[in-house]
């Protein structure tokens, strides 16, 4: 008997669960777009990084990842922030690979931990409570995902859920001529202040 209740339950998890993952393709504008953690809302009951901005909408609850490419000719500047409450810290992976984690900060309590709600422009500024990163890519195709690496205490166990953001910009590399030029400008302008000296 207990094996076809454990049939039937696998049965209607399967029916109910969304499949696979939500991608959201990110614009290199530098505008933050906010992602969460929930191991509540969670399909894996994990904490990485999940789609849970509609609890009505078939992707909810699965993990999330951001896709977007950087061109030949360009970096691309990655910014991870924790936002919410502080206290937490992130994994960052990129197409499974670790791409690297977020700043340490010192593991809070939920009744005293910084709230910056979803100020991430805020929490990005306060290095000191909010864990956050930016990491320099260069040319090719990304697929970021991540996980919650350090959680807050509620009641003295992790709270594995929080909210977070990442942005992403881009500039281009310099040409070897005018890093070259740029080098010589500066030898120059040394040059000219060690005579004054």
């Amino acid at each position: 008997m207990k094996r076809s209740a454990w049939i039937l339950w696998a049965v209607l998890a399967a029916t109910v669960a969304p499949a696979g993952a939500t991608t959201v393709s990110l614009a290199a504008d530098g505008q933050w777009v906010g992602f969460n953690v929930n191991d509540l809302d969670a399909v894996s009951q994990g904490v990485e990084w999940v789609d849970n901005a509609n609890s009505l909408s078939p992707g909810f609850g699965s993990p999330l990842s951001f896709a977007f490419t950087v061109a030949a000719g360009f970096t691309g500047y990655l910014s991870v922030v924790d936002a919410g409450f502080s206290g937490d810290t992130f994994s960052i992976r990129n197409q499974g690979s670790l791409l690297g984690l977020t700043s340490t900060v010192p593991v809070t309590r939920f009744d005293t931990a910084v709230d910056r709600g979803l100020d991430y422009a805020a929490a990005f500024a306060d290095r000191a409570n909010f864990s956050s990163s930016t990491f320099a890519l260069g040319a090719g195709s990304y697929l970021i995902t991540g996980s919650l690496a350090q959680s807050l205490l509620f009641d003295g166990l992790p709270l594995n859920a929080t909210a977070g953001a990442l942005n992403l910009t881009m500039a281009p590399v310099p040409e070897p001529a005018t890093l070259a030029a740029m080098l010589l400008g500066l030898g120059l302008v040394a040059g000219a202040v060690r005579r004054r000296g």
